[in-house]
């Protein structure tokens, strides 16, 4: 088993069919953008990560992408809509197949206020072993590298930072499988609100098409 950093590789397409944070949504057309269920305003949208087939991550280079998946959270008032629950509806994830795709438009005259401030592109860097912490460790300690520039990973064992919340599929009740583990992002700007140091999971399950999104602190 390998453990899949997904590395910080400079500004981004924001409109790109690629794994990447930041930008606009790529969704078929007519997709409406996701609100909040508590304040009932639109959500942030946060990353994209394009599938080679549910469950199997994959970057812009595969021409096998088969799905996409959008994330989203509200940042209207945050911390007051329990966005970091994975059931609460203060956070999207939605799954597309990924043909015929375009950006999102935002609701309204707030539509920058959707976005993070900027794209970040990545790289995927393979482990050997299953230890995401240690992966990011040890690409951290390379020459002219830094922790905050590890986004995250693409698959893999969820490196939960308290107790294990894996969602189960409200389909069909098995446990969803994990496609991305997000960290904040290397700067202010392009920064995911995860509480201050946080880390965020996403989740899908491929036979039921339905996907989950949370964070802990």
């Amino acid at each position: 088993m390998t453990t899949t950093l997904m590395t910080y590789a400079g500004p981004g397409d924001p409109e790109e069919l690629a794994t990447r944070t930041g930008g606009a949504p790529l969704a078929p057309a007519g997709t409406s953008w996701p609100a909040c269920v508590t304040c009932e305003g639109p959500m942030q949208f946060l990353a994209q990560v394009v599938l080679n087939d549910l469950g199997r991550p994959t970057d812009q280079n595969d021409t096998q992408a088969g799905h996409v998946m959008a994330i989203f959270m509200c940042q209207n008032d945050p911390g007051m809509c329990d966005e970091w629950s994975a059931t609460a509806g203060g956070n999207r994830a939605l799954l597309f197949p990924a043909s015929g795709l375009q950006p999102m438009t935002g609701p309204g005259e707030d539509d920058g206020l959707l976005r993070l401030g900027a794209v970040n592109a990545v790289n995927l860097v393979s482990f050997p072993g299953s230890d995401y912490g240690s992966a990011r460790e040890e690409w951290g300690s390379r020459n002219g590298n830094g922790l905050r520039d590890v986004l995250g990973q693409l698959g893999g064992r969820a490196d939960w930072l308290q107790d294990d919340e894996t969602p189960g599929c409200l389909s069909c009740a098995r446990p969803m499988d994990l496609v991305a583990q997000f960290e904040e992002g290397p700067d202010h700007v392009t920064a995911m609100n995860f509480g201050g140091g946080g880390a965020a999971f996403a989740f899908a399950c491929g036979p039921c098409l339905q996907a989950a999104f949370l964070w802990q602190r």
